[in-house]
């Protein structure tokens, strides 16, 4: 990506954090004192918590090799939010929840020659190259198995995804509406409300595509869907035949794990789920050692939020899949009766 091929938002300052590594440790370098730190952030991972003020007025915007300005970050998300709204009936949606990560650095063409020590703050510029974030929709609430959740929507967007070393072409977004855990906020993505790769040339387009992702979505199938996984249970020895089986999928020769359904969580979010089944406060073991699909369920969304932005929203929907596909076999179906066996 050529930082040279760069416009700068309007009124930018360029403010420049020197050290991302400290970025990442001190988020509060691109927090307002308005502002809090989330205490448990929808994902964890390498990412860092800021604001739309910083993405606005502390970050450049690239362009295309034509120098068309590409679609910001601020812009995805002030027009999925607006697009959502609009699509059911102007409800109100809270700020958004921003993460970032990967920090691109760069220079004013004033500076390409002098020493990095001698650099004056309007002399860096910085953007990111991935956002995730989420809204949720508070007068949407519901309680499922005893927790709460909130309907939120949400997406992400990376300019790796994009060719703007050629002239203006479509752009990449993923796009979800779905539900957030309060407790935990783990995410809770269903197939028909996530979209995976929406292509577009403008927000107009994008706008579009949104409102269509929304009245698309089934809310009623999805949370009916949530709450009947707590009539379905693992033993322990089920349970840990599960986390042994899914440590070997990944594995199997070619020709054994094209049979099966597609797994996307890690050996290492499978170790998580593991620790979490018997010290999470909320959705750990029962006593006899048995766990509910609710509760693994969980254990899953919240261990897939130690992915990179990129598979983030991808493995919670296969997490969903994966443990609905757990509740099929425990009712008869086959599918999945392999990770069982």
């Amino acid at each position: 990506m050529e930082l040279i091929k760069v416009k700068q938002n309007q009124g930018s300052n360029n403010t420049f954090f020197p050290d991302s590594n400290k970025q990442l440790q001190n988020n509060r370098l691109v927090l307002s004192e308005k502002e809090k730190i989330e205490p448990n952030p929808f994902i964890e991972a390498n990412t860092m918590q800021v604001t739309m003020e910083h993405l606005k007025k502390d970050c450049i915007v690239p362009v295309f090799k034509d120098s068309e300005v590409a679609i910001s970050h601020t812009e995805f998300v002030e027009t999925a939010i607006n697009a959502v709204s609009a699509s059911l009936g102007n409800v109100e949606i809270t700020r958004p929840q921003l993460r970032v990560s990967h920090m691109v650095k760069g220079r004013t063409p004033d500076a390409l020659h002098i020493p990095t020590k001698d650099l004056q703050d309007h002399q860096k510029t910085i953007f990111y190259e991935r956002v995730a974030w989420v809204s949720k929709i508070p007068s949407q609430t519901k309680i499922i198995n005893g927790n709460e959740v909130s309907l939120c929507v949400g997406g992400v967007k990376s300019y790796s995804t994009d060719n703007l070393h050629s002239k203006h072409s479509v752009q990449r977004f993923k796009m979800f509406i779905g539900y957030v855990n309060k407790i935990c906020t783990n995410l809770c993505i269903s197939t028909d409300g996530y979209k995976d790769e929406i292509k577009v040339m403008s927000t107009h387009e994008l706008g579009e595509k949104v409102a269509q992702l929304v009245s698309n979505y089934d809310a009623d199938f999805h949370l009916n869907t949530m709450e009947r996984l707590s009539q379905f249970t693992l033993s322990e020895k089920q349970f840990g035949q599960l986390i042994g089986k899914a440590k070997l999928y990944n594995y199997l020769p070619k020709s054994e794990k094209q049979e099966l359904p597609n797994l996307m969580l890690t050996d290492n979010q499978f170790s998580t789920i593991a620790k979490d089944y018997y010290n999470d406060v909320n959705f750990c073991r029962s006593k006899d050692g048995s766990i509910d699909l609710w509760k693994l369920y969980n254990l899953c969304t919240g261990a897939v939020k130690s992915s990179y932005i990129d598979t983030f929203l991808n493995r919670n929907l296969n997490a969903f899949q994966f443990v609905n596909g757990l509740a099929q076999t425990l009712n008869g179906d086959s599918k999945y009766q392999w990770f069982l066996d």
